[in-house]
């Protein structure tokens, strides 16, 4: 078997759609000339293979040239096979065709055809102009000013010089206003990676201290679509992070009619329309708008059904909607159908392998674990739970490890592990202390863990349940402690446990208050 390094050239095979692995060896066939092309016997031998193994390879092809520089044999393969892939998508991306128009500008030019050179520019500036491809039009204006030094200035006029001073200007300011939305969007984001929603008003005040600009100053006079779409994304997400449904809603609604503009439909990327749609699915679910929600999630599954989606966009679109319906069957109380779901997203997890980021395997995993929980079957929830506790990768996101520490303490008093729960009350009060994260809720949650273990009597342990009922109705009427509930329903359970009714029977008449 060989490294990840030496695997590479298997993943990039194994990643071809079959249209894409037709072209590659139609490409490959002009290339060979009476003999059969080494590259495509090659390319089939390692695409047949279910893992990679190098040892097959040798033993398959003994005795063939090749093999004696096989490093070489494959980084040329490789090389091929990522032409071949340029040379077919070619055509659906206007970046490659601004880039290949470029390059024809740049060839025409060393020919010294200047006006042939001059041409192509222009139309590669009316294209880049209508897609808004800003980077690209500053390299068309360099290009075009070398075309001026050439002539010797001889037939340039002052307007010449001032229209394209004027739009270069116009260009880098335009480009300098998305890296400064985008510099307080990633700072956001990184932040609410590591901590989640605010649980407190200073880290409210952190938020709201990254988004200061923005907040300030919300003139996007000149901005281009993709700039547009980012101010909105990130102070949806701000509003969000804050506890502010409403705003966040606003904001998100400003996305969803960009969307529907002909500029908003082709210039902004499927997936960042994805990620829109899947927040505003979730936050009218959240504040009741669930006609919206539901309006929403048919536009998220019709972007999967009629996009031709690549892996990226497949895995994305599958996380967003599978995640969105977990959210929805677990907020009603149909954890039946949550288990359904469960079922094929746990197929689908095995497919994608590594290749889901972390973060958002952790969130599946652990509305898979409150599915299962949902229905009774503790043993499988805790199979789940010891996923994203055992995941190295996840150390520093300490909002779905804490909440994941709470719900491995509650299986473990479902299941009777009268023995494991003291350690793993130990390991959750020693995150939560490390990790500064001992809020209100999470103090009573373990207060409660705490007077449990050392309870014996049957009436004194139904005594702690309504304490802590009462506790949790408390706490949770704070809009940061209230956070709590988003991940997972401690306050149904407690109820259930004291009122001695299903978990699921809980849930369904809490929404339908909320519907009714």
């Amino acid at each position: 078997m060989s490294g990840k390094v030496n695997e590479a050239l298997f993943d990039l095979i194994k990643s071809m759609s079959k249209s894409e692995k037709r072209y590659f060896k139609l490409m490959s066939s002009r290339h060979t000339i009476g003999e059969e092309n080494n590259y495509v016997r090659l390319f089939d031998f390692v695409d047949k293979q279910e893992e990679y193994d190098e040892e097959a390879i040798h033993s398959h092809f003994a005795g063939e040239a090749f093999l004696n520089r096989f490093s070489i044999t494959k980084k040329r393969l490789y090389d091929h096979i990522l032409a071949s892939l340029d040379s077919f998508h070619i055509s659906g991306s206007i970046e490659a065709q601004l880039y290949k128009m470029l390059h024809s500008a740049d060839i025409l030019f060393e020919k010294s055809l200047y006006d042939q050179s001059r041409r192509i520019l222009r139309s590669a500036e009316k294209l880049a102009e209508k897609h808004e491809k800003n980077a690209i039009l500053l390299l068309i204006s360099k290009k075009q000013k070398r075309l001026l030094e050439t002539s010797g200035y001889l037939e340039v006029t002052d307007k010449r010089i001032s229209e394209l001073d004027e739009k270069e200007k116009s260009t880098l300011r335009t480009i300098g206003l998305y890296n400064k939305i985008w510099t307080v969007k990633s700072n956001l984001f990184a932040h609410l990676s590591k901590k989640g929603i605010a649980r407190s008003k200073e880290e409210s005040g952190l938020y709201a201290k990254i988004c200061e600009d923005l907040l300030q100053n919300g003139d996007l006079n000149g901005a281009s679509t993709e700039t547009k779409y980012l101010f909105h994304h990130t102070l949806s997400a701000y509003y969000y992070a804050i506890g502010d449904s409403k705003n966040s809603l606003f904001h998100l609604h400003k996305n969803l009619d960009l969307f529907e503009t002909t500029s908003g439909s082709q210039m902004i990327e499927t997936n960042k329309q994805v990620s829109a749609y899947t927040n505003a699915i979730y936050v009218s679910d959240k504040v009741g708008h669930h006609k919206d929600s539901l309006i929403y999630l048919t536009k998220l599954k019709k972007i999967a059904s009629t996009t031709d989606s690549n892996e990226d966009l497949s895995i994305k679109l599958f996380s967003s909607i599978s995640s969105i319906e977990f959210s929805m069957c677990i907020r009603r109380g149909d954890f039946d159908g949550a288990k359904k779901i469960a079922e094929e997203v746990e197929r689908s997890l095995e497919e994608y392998g590594d290749k889901i980021v972390p973060i958002r395997r952790a969130f599946l995993e652990f509305k898979m674990a409150v599915a299962y929980m949902g229905i009774g079957d503790y043993n499988v929830a805790l199979k789940w739970i010891n996923r994203i506790l055992n995941d190295s990768n996840l150390d520093k996101t300490e909002d779905i490890i804490g909440f994941t520490q709470l719900l491995d303490l509650l299986i473990h008093i479902e299941l009777n592990h009268d023995k494991l729960l003291p350690y793993s009350l130990k390991s959750a009060q020693r995150f939560f202390k490390t990790r500064n994260r001992l809020y209100s809720f999470e103090k009573v949650f373990l207060q409660f863990i705490s007077k449990l273990i050392k309870c014996d009597d049957r009436f004194e342990v139904e005594d702690l349940w309504e304490e802590l009922y009462n506790d949790l109705a408390k706490v949770t009427d704070d809009t940061f402690e209230s956070v709590a509930l988003e991940y997972f329903d401690f306050k149904a359970w407690a109820e259930s446990k004291l009122k001695r009714k299903p978990f699921e029977s809980v849930v369904r008449e809490k929404y339908r208050r909320t519907v009714a």
